[in-house]
């Protein structure tokens, strides 16, 4: 099992816009997860793109329903 390496990772809910930071795992490679925002509650999708370095590509929030 790979060691969690976590990363802080700033970007904004798209429900309500409030500035966010996450933590997010990345020895697991690339995955998609929902998490709630902290001040609206509302359910993100959040997909990040790790390479095979570990080192992380991208990250997008956007609306569970998109």
């Amino acid at each position: 099992m790979n060691e969690a390496m976590l990363t802080s990772v700033k970007d904004t809910c798209p429900y309500c816009g409030s500035d966010l930071e996450l933590a997010v795992d990345i020895s697991s490679g690339s995955q998609e997860f929902i998490e709630d925002c902290e001040v609206c509650c509302a359910p993100i999708t959040i997909v990040t793109e790790v390479d095979l370095s570990g080192h992380l590509l991208s990250t997008q929030l956007k609306r569970e329903s998109d």
